[in-house]
């Protein structure tokens, strides 16, 4: 993949989402010690992922950080530095 390239250019979509809940599967567990969850909504073509927070996180004045500095960043660490996540209701 070339630095000017999505993220998700040459992975199957099918791929890319399951390396996706493979990063998020190590993320849940410290999410759920302070009662809340997410879960993958989408990926696009541009490599946005989107997420959605769940229990405690809803109401947590710290999710804007918890999904950029810790989700975001694990991920682009993972699998690649193009990827963005958002949060969806």
């Amino acid at each position: 993949m070339s630095e000017s390239s999505p993220p998700a250019a040459g992975r199957p979509a099918a791929d890319l989402r399951k390396e996706v809940e493979k990063v998020l599967d190590l993320i849940r567990p410290s999410v759920r010690e302070d009662g809340g969850d997410l879960e993958l909504v989408a990926i696009d073509d541009t490599g946005t992922i989107r997420i959605r927070l769940l229990g405690a996180c809803v109401s947590c004045p710290s999710a804007h950080l918890t999904l950029h500095h810790g989700i975001e960043r694990t991920l682009r660490s993972r699998l690649g530095p193009h990827l963005r996540v958002e949060a969806v209701r």
